[in-house]
């Protein structure tokens, strides 16, 4: 993994890029508006934070450079010697998050673009990340846009996040291309929808540009075809070849609808479907490529998840059902479910009620099923009560028990001493920008 240190310059550059907005309120409510700030700091020399930040904000951006990024941290603890988090059984549907993490993670994408006239525009982006003192590079990659010839198209090249929707209460992407050495083009226009190819290899900055088994993978995106009153279509596929010694080359195919007002104003809906084969993921990412020990292969899985949002007056959530079959090329296919979701409820200005819920199984041929339940309260105090309100600061308590065949499956992890139960509670803020 790649080392870098996090200067000064991207941490003040994405304070500056997102002081959070509930700062107006306050600059309004005391007379303070930044509307002209040059003005305001003649009249007073007495600059407000939320002042400074729009004046550091206009510099950078006249300057070409913009911030985004996420972190999240806190006090973290459990009873006894119980992890502090990351209690699942492994498969993609079934970590749910909320006081079920423990960890510290900050990643600051920091973008310098260029204008080089007749609409043409390139630019550079970089994200470094720190995930428990583990300092690593993200994404590095640079584009060029707007050329005669394709002027809705971008070209890029270099590592970058590939992505298309996430569930964000299992901090997870289903459909993503993304993370290794590629190239490729985003929006070509295919009527309304917009195409996006590339390639890729196996190297990353991850793996010191490393290409394990001289893989390569051809990803397509097609986003945003649409198909009904309120409802689009994204389609999805991959196609991955390379030298393997164990596992099969193969493919991928993903099928994304998203509804609005699904059923009733302000509830959303979204259903995925998602088929792969050999050393392709069902994301559209590389899937278990051969290591030294051959231990590793490629699998057949398929995949279907539902997933709800809603936002109704204080009350909003998200929340899911889904199903996974892995059949591993050498070793026993195993099925993984889940159904869960997470729901928050406005009790007074800026404090809302959180609870989540996750019941999740994994049925391995010819071994007992494993059973792993969890549930979190928590009061969170946020700018407003919406569900999707960050930055959100978080007192929560949270309850994970599992049965015997899990606690045997997991003897290194959560399972350890014959466990079946666990409590744990803590302080967490979490932010995006």
């Amino acid at each position: 993994m790649t080392r870098i240190k996090l200067s000064v310059l991207p941490v003040v550059a994405a304070l500056a890029c997102s002081f959070p907005a509930w700062a107006d309120d306050a600059a309004v409510a005391t007379g303070q508006t930044a509307a002209n700030p040059a003005v305001q700091a003649t009249a007073n020399p007495a600059l407000t934070a939320q002042q400074l930040s729009q004046m550091l904000g206009q510099a950078l951006s006249d300057l070409g450079f913009s911030s985004v990024g996420y972190v999240r941290t806190g006090f973290y603890s459990s009873s006894g010697d119980e992890k502090k988090g990351e209690y699942q059984l492994g498969g993609d549907l079934q970590h749910y998050r909320l006081a079920n993490e423990g960890d510290t993670y900050l990643e600051v994408g920091i973008e310098k673009r260029w204008d080089l006239g007749n609409g043409v525009k390139w630019g550079v982006y970089a994200m470094p990340s720190d995930y428990n003192g583990t300092y690593a590079t993200k994404q590095v990659w640079s584009y060029i846009t707007g050329l005669p010839f394709a002027p809705d198209a971008t070209f890029w090249a270099g590592q970058r996040y590939h992505r298309i929707q996430d569930i964000h209460i299992l901090d997870n992407w289903l459909m993503q291309d993304g993370d290794d050495y590629g190239a490729g083009v985003d929006g070509i226009a295919i009527g309304s929808a917009k195409l996006n190819v590339s390639a890729s290899s196996a190297a990353s900055e991850g793996t010191n540009g490393n290409d394990l088994n001289n893989a390569k993978r051809t990803n397509f995106q097609l986003i945003g075809i649409p198909l009904n009153q309120g409802g689009t279509l994204d389609l999805t596929g991959a196609i991955v070849t390379g030298d393997f010694s164990i596992g099969k080359q193969g493919g991928a195919l993903g099928l994304l609808h998203n509804q609005k007002d699904f059923l009733m104003p302000g509830l959303n809906n979204s259903l995925f479907l998602q088929t792969s084969s050999g050393h392709a993921a069902l994301s559209g990412e590389f899937y278990n490529l051969d290591n030294s020990s051959g231990a590793q292969a490629g699998a057949k899985q398929n995949r279907i998840a539902e997933v709800i949002n809603w936002q109704a007056g204080r009350f909003g959530g998200q929340a899911l059902v889904g199903y996974e079959t892995v059949a591993p090329d050498n070793a026993a296919k195993y099925r993984d479910s889940s159904v869960g979701g997470r729901v928050s409820y406005g009790i007074a200005p800026s404090v809302k009620l959180l609870a989540e819920v996750g019941l999740t199984a994994r049925n391995t041929d010819n071994q007992p099923i494993q059973h792993l339940n969890k549930g979190t309260v928590a009061i969170a105090f946020a700018p407003n009560t919406d569900f999707w309100t960050r930055p959100e600061f978080r007192i929560y308590a949270s309850r994970f028990n599992w049965n015997d065949a899990a606690a045997v499956a997991n003897v290194s992890s959560f399972g350890a001493n014959g466990k079946t139960s666990a409590n744990t509670f803590g302080v967490q803020i979490e932010a995006w920008w």
